[in-house]
Formats: C-alpha cells, sequence, structure tokens
C-alpha cells in the first residue's frame, strides 16, 4: 500500500474549497494552509490566451529532503508512504522547511512547529478519502494507492499520462496532475 493522489487541472475552477476543507479539518489558524490554490497564466498569444487553476501541498515523495533533512526524526515516512510530522519530536528548528524543494512546510507559531499536510491519515486509516477529496464537487480530486495498478487512480494516472510536479527534482512524489 503507497497512498497518493491525483489532481486533475483540467477540472479545478479555483474555488478553494479544498484549502476551506483542510483548514477546518486540521483545525488551522486563518492564516495557515496546507493546500494552496494559485492561478497560472494567462498563457499564450493575444487573443487566444488561457489560464488554469492549480493546487500545491505536501507531495508525499518517497526520497524525501525534508525527511533526510530532520535532525530529530520527527519527519519520517509511514509504512504507507505518507510523509508525516511527529509534534513530539519536533523543536522547531526549521530544517525541514529549508530543503522541501516544494516549499509547502510551514511553522505553526502557535504551538511552535512545523506542520504540513497530512494526507488526512486519520482519516484513510478509517476507510475515508481525504478531506479535499471528499469536498471538490468537481471531482478534480483521487486518493488512492498507487501501488495497486488495477486501482482507480492509477487507471487515471496513465490514462491521461498524468506527471508529478518538478520530476527532475528526484523526490519520487505521490501526487500527480493531470495538466490542463
Amino acid at each position: 500500500m503507497h497512498w497518493g493522489m491525483l489532481i486533475d487541472l483540467r477540472k479545478c475552477v479555483g474555488c478553494h474549497a479544498c484549502t476551506i476543507a483542510c483548514q477546518n479539518e486540521n483545525k488551522l489558524p486563518f492564516d495557515m494552509k496546507y493546500c494552496k490554490v494559485s492561478k497560472v497564466g494567462p498563457i499564450g498569444q493575444f487573443p487566444n490566451l488561457t489560464s488554469y487553476n492549480i493546487t500545491i501541498g505536501c507531495m508525499h515523495c518517497e526520497d524525501a529532503p525534508c525527511v533526510d533533512g530532520c535532525p530529530t526524526g520527527a519527519s519520517h515516512h509511514r509504512e504507507d508512504g505518507i510523509v508525516s510530522i511527529d509534534p513530539e519530536k519536533c523543536v522547531g528548528c526549521l530544517f525541514c522547511m529549508v530543503v522541501c524543494p516544494y516549499g509547502v512546510r510551514q511553522m505553526n507559531e502557535e504551538n511552535g512547529i512545523v506542520e504540513k499536510c497530512t494526507m488526512c491519515f486519520n482519516r484513510l486509516d478509517e476507510g475515508m478519502v481525504t478531506r479535499c477529496v471528499e469536498t471538490c464537487q468537481l471531482q478534480a480530486r483521487y486518493v488512492g494507492d498507487l501501488d495497486d495498478p488495477d486501482s482507480e487512480i492509477v487507471k487515471l494516472i496513465r490514462k491521461n499520462n498524468a506527471q508529478p510536479l518538478y520530476p527532475h527534482l528526484g523526490t519520487k512524489p505521490s501526487v500527480y496532475y493531470i495538466m490542463p
């Protein structure tokens, strides 16, 4: 079992429902977001311009620099591939934030530790989907087992030639994107 996520950028309208649901699920302060939606564009030549929305959170990388860079072992891989942070071990040194090539880790000033997307492992462990997947009304997000060749997520990745963000970094992200 290796949890992964697929985000279909052809469907995302930038409504931020995933961001708000994530904030609610994780009881985050207003200024903290594990899932950030940004507009890309305009792209093209006038008058044929286009734009799209992209959502970026933790990529749950197989070769995660944040795990290797954490001096206390707070950042670690779960057996199911999710990159997690043990709040009891995190000392807020920020090393993991510095080495994350995606810039998705944040210091929670209220509790003095670094935080990021948890891929709602508590929900996945209970057989539910992540809050962002559950909330997306346009079904632009999928979560599933990347190790199962017959899983819906793997079939969609293959069918749509989905790719991780910045594959040249060699981190082997577990989040894939269908480009518009």
